[in-house]
């Protein structure tokens, strides 16, 4: 009855004398395996999984060789099995993570897109760092710990409360870069310089991967500058001078890095400490101690010397 098949009907290729020739679409059989998808991707969206294994099992019967049955089936399983106790060791949790956490990660990606498959992770990470919240820090699988997996629920207070329970986090190159990230995060680039500034003289390395994490457009330009005008090595080790180097280009950095806590007393941060004397002495007008200051930069690093001059 045409009352019954209505828009079906567009699909079709119908003959100029109206003796259909060829199906080329009929939208309702088409559409059918669609919407069985549907059906599994509503579920998990409100974290059903009786209700989304049950949408699987009907896709499964109709369409067993569809392209997106492992992915569903992969983000099913791990509503059916959530994390709730507490992890005993280390080993179990990187066990559990890279057995269902990474894997669910690609899974949503795949089924829901980038931006809401990540979001759709964010409460599994939740659970994930909440059983491991009674795990220490183990220097040797820094990854595997609470902090992290908070990070990664973007639960950003909890990750910093996290952080300070590690017994001289600031000496320690993993957790000084998530203290960094988490005070970004919270509160914005000025309150995390001096956590940026403790992080180059303790890892250069790790310093240039969270700037590229960070992705701040005015640290980025800061970074590039630095590449293109420090008198360096030439490689990451440089960033151990980007805090005092970044006092030559933006003095107002000053208020925020005297914040920095001494370290382990290296060179690049007796660079930065000598750096903050000059500012001083040349607003207090003090030119026969800066003239003696200055001999100190240009004895420590000529690349910084020749930096601050520059600007001078």
């Amino acid at each position: 009855m045409p009352g019954d098949v209505g828009p079906v009907l567009q699909g079709r290729n119908l003959t100029t004398n109206g003796n259909a020739v060829t199906n080329q679409l009929d939208l309702f059989e088409d559409s059918r395996d669609v919407m069985l998808r549907n059906d599994v991707l509503t579920a998990l969206e409100q974290r059903n999984a009786a209700a989304g294994r049950e949408a699987l099992q009907r896709l499964v019967v109709e369409y067993p060789d569809d392209a997106l049955v492992p992915t569903l089936e992969t983000l099913v399983c791990v509503l059916e099995a959530p994390v709730h106790e507490h992890f005993a060791t280390h080993t179990a949790l990187r066990d559990t993570c890279e057995a269902w956490c990474l894997p669910s990660m690609l899974a949503a990606r795949r089924a829901f897109g980038d931006v809401a498959g990540m979001a759709w992770c964010l409460p599994l990470w939740r659970a994930v760092a909440r059983a491991a919240s009674q795990l220490p820090f183990h220097r040797e699988m820094p990854e595997w710990h609470s902090a992290p997996l908070w990070m990664r629920a973007a639960e950003w207070t909890a990750a910093c409360d996290s952080i300070k329970r590690i017994g001289s986090w600031r000496r320690i190159p993993a957790p000084l870069a998530w203290m960094a990230e988490t005070v970004y995060r919270l509160q914005g680039l000025d309150p995390a310089w001096p956590f940026l500034a403790e992080l180059a003289w303790l890892s250069p390395k790790k310093l240039g991967a969270l700037i590229q994490t960070l992705g701040d457009s005015s640290l980025l330009a800061l970074r590039r500058r630095f590449d293109a005008n420090f008198d360096g090595d030439g490689t990451t080790e440089d960033l151990c001078w980007f805090p005092a180097w970044s006092l030559a280009e933006k003095p107002g950095l000053a208020a925020l890095l005297r914040a920095s806590e001494p370290s382990t007393g290296t060179l690049p941060e007796k660079g930065l400490r000598i750096m903050l004397d000059l500012l001083t002495l040349e607003r207090q007008g003090r030119q026969h101690d800066l003239l003696e200051r200055r001999k100190d930069l240009r004895g420590l690093h000529a690349g910084l010397f020749e930096a601050y001059i520059r600007t001078r």
